[in-house]
Parts: structure tokens; C-alpha cells; sequence
């Protein structure tokens, strides 16, 4: 019986290749793989056009665009649709806050979404062919290869995937180390094990950037945030710059960025930004699309800001489906609507969007009608916020629900223990409510020590008042 990578070669040469990379890929550069993924989306697209072209290049558009011309049905303008999505998690896999695990399930699950979307197209692509075939266990042999081609041949692509595969570790064990740094300690310090990782990408990218122009773009970004030692923002702008000038999509993307704001070595330049945005846009990168939606925003031109925050939330970008819930939630550059402003605003917090999963736990938990799955949900929401954000309203806002219950349980020592938190990371502003709150707190374990028999209960009440006790001085 054929394997699954002679299956797709048997349809297409070129979309076997995309496959095969993804496949090498899955284990030792789960990010890359994803990107294939996304490769492999293109091309069969290209498939189904028929060699008729397209209006444009963006893979959002060609696939609506198939779908307009009925060259494909609507199951299948989904299923690309949702390729194209991992293909967007591949690139900033930081931004969905996964684990390594999960990168490397979210690789799989692609792999396997490929075939299945591949099986539905072929009913229109060869309809004849057999889908007979048996998968191949992923190979965990690439990642010796690469180091071999990096090491003993020099080669530029080679050492360039070997930093991705350091990078895409480091981003995704920072936010772990961040998370538990500040639970066990209370302060900010960052781990270790992420730097020595991001030491070594930096290294691998110093040595492919002379060649490689994606390399190059990523040593930029590795001077520009010191992934050894000080950053060195004006080299790595500089890097950034001739790799956005030799056509690199993510470094036109930052580059657009840096004129949108501003930095110590570029001055803000509107006419400039939107250039390199509406180039990396036109490449269908999704962060281009949302910061174009951002300069829009805030030059008052609220109809093209609201779509292309639609073409950025559409290509599953959850900063973009943020912007898009707030504007359909007050009707800036569309009619409000306020279901489908739910809508993105659930798309922004199950993908991991801070701001958004912050607001849709207070939305929740004001909802009273609500079943105890969804305050579950509400909860676990504002965890998230809290470790990866170390937001003071999201800890206000929990601390509140377990002293009031609204989560179906009280849990002082918790709520007091939030407050604790809240108190070392607030500005004056949420001093003040932080200290109402404690006053409170205070007053109902005063009331409830003196009742309370059980011995262990009556412990975890004198935490919560040592911990309450401890927030006297102001929040720096």
C-alpha cells in the first residue's frame, strides 16, 4: 500500500514537498512545520484555481475567492480556512501561549487536517484516485540531519532552522519560568533555562545571517531584545530593515511597526509604516493586516480600520479579534452588533489574547443566568491573565469572586492571597481599591475567627489575616 507522502505526490509533486518539510519538521521544528503547512495551503489552492490566477495574494482571499467562483464548497473553503489558522499559530506561537507539547500536538493535528482537507479536494482535483493509503510514523531523524548540514556543511538554512527550533523553545518555556518565578518569589526576574536557549538561537542565527536573509531578520530581532547579554536596537533595526528591503514578510511586518511607533533609532513615519504594512498585508501576514487596522484606528478612518481588523481576525490574529469585538461592541466603522461582538471576543479569549480573556470573565461572571461550566471558564480565564499577564485587575476581580462566592465556592485565603499579589505589581490607582478591598476582607475574618470550631479551617483563616496584615505599605 502507498504512503501518505506518495499519496499527495501522486496529486502533486510541489504540494508533496510542502508535505514532506512539514512532516521532517513536526518534531525538531514543530513552528516550521506549521509554516509548511501553511505553504502546502497555497499551493493547493493554486490546484483548485485551475491555473486561472488570483486578485490577489493573500491565502484569505484566494480561498473566498474559490469559494465565490464555486470552484470549491463551502466544507472545503472551511477546512482550508482552518489549515491556513495553524499556518498563522506557526509564525507567533508565543502570542497562543502553548506549551511545547502542545506546539508539537498543534503540528500533528495539522499533518493530519492537511490530509483530510487534501482527501476533499481531491474529490475535485482527481476524482479517480484512490485515497488508499498508509501514514508513515513521524521521523525523529531530521534533527539529526540538521545539525549535520549546520555543522559539517555550513550550511545557512540549515543553522537558520536550528535557531527557530531554539527560539520557538525559549518564547514558550519564558512565560512558564515568568509564571512560577512570580508565584514561588513575588518578584519579576526571569528564568534561566529560556535565556541559555535564546543564547543559542542568537548563535545559530549570527552564523546563517550572512547568507540567510530570514536569518538575518531573526538576528536582528535577537539584538534588538539581547538574546546575549545588552540589546543593541539601532544593529538590529538596521538588520531588520535589509531584511524587510530583501522582501522577508515578517520583517516588512516589524518594520511597518517600527515607523507606526516610533523606537530610540527610527522616527514615526505614518506614510512609511503603512508601506511596509500594506506590503506584508498583501502577503497575508496577519500582524501587518491588525497594525494597519491599528494606524487606521487612529487617523479616524474607522471603515478601513475596521476591515482590514475583519481580514486580521478572519486569518485567526486574537490581538485583531480583540480590536473587532470592541468596535462592533460601539458600531466604529460598521453597525454594532453586539452578538457578533461576543462572538470575537470568545475567538480572542480561546486563543489566549489577554485583554480579550479578561474581559469576557467579567462579562461572565456579571451574567447571573450563567451555568457553573461557564464560571469555570470565567475562572480559569482570569488565572491565565494573571500568570502570564500579572494583571491587577484580573487578580481584583478573582479576589472579589472567592471572597463573594460568585464562583460557587468561598476562598478567602485565596482572595486574600490575590490581594497579596495584586498589592506588590498595582500603581496608585489600584492602591486604592485594593486597600478598600482589604478593609473589607478584614472586617469579615474578624467576624468569622471568633466563631469558627474546626481547627484546620481556623488556620487557613489567620493565613488569609497575616497575609491581609502584610499589605500596610503603599504599592510601589
Amino acid at each position: 500500500m502507498q504512503t501518505d507522502s506518495q499519496w499527495v505526490a501522486n496529486i502533486d509533486t510541489l504540494l508533496a514537498a510542502e508535505y514532506d518539510k512539514a512532516r521532517d519538521y513536526a518534531y525538531e521544528v514543530p513552528t516550521q512545520c506549521l509554516l509548511h503547512i501553511r505553504a502546502f495551503t497555497h499551493r493547493l489552492c493554486q490546484l483548485l484555481a485551475g491555473g486561472e490566477g488570483f486578485d490577489s495574494v493573500n491565502l484569505f482571499d484566494n480561498i473566498e475567492q474559490l469559494n465565490r467562483q464555486r470552484r470549491i464548497n463551502v466544507r472545503l473553503a472551511r477546512a482550508l480556512h482552518k489549515l491556513r489558522g495553524h499556518g498563522n499559530r506557526g509564525a507567533h506561537p508565543e502570542k497562543y501561549h502553548l506549551t511545547p507539547d502542545a506546539l508539537l500536538a498543534l503540528a500533528e493535528k495539522a499533518l493530519s487536517d492537511a490530509r483530510v482537507v487534501l482527501a476533499l479536494a481531491c474529490e475535485q482535483l482527481s476524482p479517480q484516485s484512490t485515497h488508499d493509503y498508509q501514514i508513515q510514523p513521524l521521523g525523529q531523524d531530521a534533527g539529526r540531519e540538521l545539525c549535520y548540514r549546520a555543522v559539517m556543511e555550513d550550511d545557512c538554512r540549515s543553522q537558520y532552522l536550528l535557531g527557530m527550533s531554539f527560539k520557538a523553545k525559549a518564547l514558550l518555556l519564558q512565560e512558564q519560568e515568568q509564571a512560577l518565578n512570580d508565584e514561588a518569589h513575588g518578584d519579576d526576574n526571569p528564568g534561566h533555562a529560556s535565556q541559555a536557549l535564546l543564547a543559542k538561537a542568537m548563535y545559530w542565527f549570527g552564523l546563517a545571517h550572512r547568507c540567510d536573509m530570514d536569518a538575518r531578520f531573526e538576528y536582528g530581532v535577537a539584538l534588538l531584545h539581547g538574546y546575549q547579554g545588552e540589546p543593541d536596537r539601532c544593529a538590529g533595526e538596521r538588520l531588520i530593515a535589509e531584511a524587510a528591503a530583501a522582501g522577508i514578510v515578517n520583517a516588512a511586518a516589524l518594520q511597518g511597526y517600527f515607523y507606526l511607533t516610533g523606537t530610540e533609532c527610527i522616527a514615526a513615519n505614518l506614510d512609511q509604516a503603512q508601506r511596509y504594512l500594506e506590503t506584508a498585508a498583501e502577503q497575508d501576514n496577519a500582524e501587518a493586516m491588525c497594525n494597519l487596522g491599528v494606524l487606521y484606528y487612529q487617523q479616524g478612518q474607522l471603515t478601513q480600520a475596521f476591515d482590514y481588523s475583519v481580514k486580521a481576525a478572519d486569518a485567526g490574529f486574537a490581538q485583531a479579534q480583540y480590536h473587532l469585538a470592541l468596535m462592533l461592541a460601539k458600531g466604529e466603522g460598521c453597525q454594532a452588533d453586539a452578538a457578533l461582538s461576543a462572538h470575537w471576543l470568545a475567538e480572542a479569549a480561546e486563543q489566549g489574547q489577554l485583554d480579550a480573556m479578561l474581559l469576557r470573565a467579567q462579562q461572565l461572571l456579571n451574567d447571573e443566568s450563567l451555568a457553573p461550566k461557564d464560571l469555570t471558564l470565567a475562572e480559569s480565564y482570569l488565572r491565565q491573565v494573571i500568570r502570564y499577564g500579572h494583571s491587577v485587575p484580573a487578580m481584583i476581580e478573582l479576589s472579589v469572586a472567592l471572597t463573594d462566592g460568585m464562583l460557587g465556592r468561598i476562598d478567602v485565603v485565596g482572595a486574600a492571597a490575590l490581594l497579596s499579589s495584586a498589592h506588590r505589581h498595582a500603581d496608585a490607582h489600584h492602591g486604592d481599591i485594593i486597600l478598600a478591598l482589604q478593609q473589607s476582607l478584614q472586617l469579615q475574618l474578624a467576624q468569622v475567627i471568633p466563631l469558627t470550631q474546626d481547627c484546620e479551617e481556623l488556620k487557613a483563616l489567620q493565613r488569609a489575616e497575616q497575609l491581609l496584615a502584610g499589605l500596610s505599605s503603599p504599592p510601589s
